[in-house]
């Protein structure tokens, strides 16, 4: 399993519009193969920050994920609304006997 972390900040007069596709991005990517849970938050210090959180089954389905034609529509969108993003953070979790 992988877990991803990334934010983004918008500008004040583009909040409202990146809250809106962040969330339809994450609603159209639950129901992807190898979703596990995907969410995006508002950060409590910083309310034009959003916040994601998702974990996925395998590198496979987060490539396929990555390359869905709503993801790189999405990323314009960020590059479009945001005034500053993060990397997107890839952990993988490692069971321990």
């Amino acid at each position: 399993m992988l877990i991803v972390t990334g934010s983004m900040t918008a500008r004040p007069d583009s909040f409202v519009a990146l809250r809106e596709a962040a969330l339809a991005h994450t609603r159209r990517s639950r129901a992807e193969p190898g979703c596990i849970s995907h969410a995006v938050h508002v950060d409590c210090e910083n309310p034009l920050r959003l916040v994601f959180y998702e974990e996925w089954a395998d590198r496979a389905a987060l490539d396929v994920h990555f390359a869905e034609a709503g993801s790189l529509a999405f990323m314009k969108t960020v590059r479009d609304l945001s005034a500053s993003s993060t990397r997107v953070k890839i952990l993988p979790i490692v069971d321990r006997p």
